[in-house]
């Protein structure tokens, strides 16, 4: 059992109070998940800048201290490529005015047991252990803007407590995904996706259902096409989330086993894994409010 809540704003007025509209979702969903969070923001100021390309890196110490980060990934890269290395809760960002792919290579690098769990222009992922709302407090979440905002608390059952484990998994720009359920045949379609040079970076199941949508994306497939074909490929029980820079979609296993509700108004979509957490959002009373019908690929543009 984990907690997902999941915000996509289409009234900018409103971009101000992402964080804390989402903080105030996370809450309600603590106790779906205590084992640890994840939290993914988009255009969020102060974490990602335009014409930037910006990498999450998991944990706060990365053995060298940020001024060496800056050197040693500015020496790889061209001169002007303004490198920019802030620690944010349990999270470094490090950015520059390059490619997210020359970016990793020359972060790599310099840091080579660096896991990279966040990158592209729009996004900055953060997750750790320990108690969701701890975790969003010491990211500074409530005081957020942004355009869009997904977080997730895990309740692990198929690999161990870390914070690699933590959803949301983010292994293309800007892509994100998050996961409530359990992919029986994920064994097999890691090899497959190993086969075919995909490299992992955890055991977790959710990673595999985020590799494989990145994969589909990249061979041409619509985001609507890609989770259809997740559910003709992964067998299991699930609800998942997947966000880019522009779009949110949310999808639930053919039979609905994991719970899932949408609110939706002309200001914004808001899904959730209880109706708690959808309470408090402005204008609730007038929103559309329905659970998404089994197998059905929900998509949002803004």
């Amino acid at each position: 059992m984990c907690g997902i809540a999941a915000l996509q704003l289409r009234n900018p007025s409103l971009h101000p109070r992402m964080g804390s509209l989402l903080s105030s979702m996370l809450c309600q969903i603590v106790d779906r998940g205590p084992d640890s969070a994840g939290l993914a923001v988009y255009n969020t100021p102060g974490l990602v800048s335009p014409r930037m390309s910006t990498l999450s890196l998991l944990g706060r110490d990365q053995g060298m201290t940020t001024a060496a980060i800056t050197s040693g990934v500015g020496a790889l890269l061209p001169s002007d490529a303004a490198v920019a290395v802030q620690v944010v809760g349990d999270t470094t960002l490090v950015s520059a005015a390059v490619g997210t792919d020359l970016l990793v290579k020359a972060v790599t690098e310099t840091l080579p047991a660096a896991t990279v769990i966040g990158r592209g222009e729009h996004v900055a992922v953060m997750k750790s252990v320990g108690h969701p709302m701890e975790i969003a407090a010491e990211h500074g979440l409530e005081a957020m803007a942004g355009s869009q905002g997904l977080s997730h608390t895990r309740m692990a059952t198929e690999s161990a407590v870390t914070a690699g484990g933590s959803h949301p998994f983010s292994v293309a720009d800007d892509l994100c995904l998050v996961h409530n359920g359990s992919f029986s045949n994920h064994a097999t379609v890691r090899r497959d996706l190993k086969r075919e040079g995909v490299v992992f970076d955890s055991e977790n199941d959710t990673e595999v259902g985020a590799r494989y949508v990145a994969s589909r994306l990249q061979q041409g497939d619509t985001l609507e096409e890609a989770l259809v074909n997740l559910g003709k490929v992964l067998d299991g029980f699930y609800t998942l989330v997947v966000t880019t820079a522009d779009s949110m979609a949310v999808v639930r296993d053919p039979i609905a086993c994991k719970p899932a509700i949408i609110a939706e108004t002309g200001d914004y979509v808001a899904m959730a894994s209880e109706y708690r957490a959808l309470a408090a959002l402005p204008g609730i009373d007038n929103a559309r409010i329905f659970e998404p019908e089994p197998g059905k690929v929900y998509t949002w543009s803004l």
